[in-house]
């Protein structure tokens, strides 16, 4: 069975990523270049990935089911009638 390469991350700290949430989990996709740099390549809140410095975040393993819930394309809220 092949190995899950899915890779997550939470926020610890956002110094000049006001666009983070601390405490947030995000997705962490491969990037041996950035990560020489010392960048993460991180999924955000706009849906695209983009570089931020790797000690912002603390990798953590997640169970399977969570990984596939994380991992799939967003939808929008459903607004409630008022």
């Amino acid at each position: 069975m092949a190995r899950d390469k899915k890779r997550f991350g939470i926020c610890l700290q956002n110094p000049g990523c006001e666009d983070l949430e601390v405490g947030k989990i995000y997705r962490i996709l491969p990037d041996k270049a950035a990560a020489a740099e010392g960048h993460l390549r991180v999924i955000d809140e706009s849906g695209e990935d983009y570089l931020y410095p790797a000690e912002c975040f603390v990798f953590v393993e997640l169970p399977r089911k969570a990984k596939r819930v994380l991992s799939a394309p967003r939808r929008r809220a459903a607004t409630r009638p008022t």
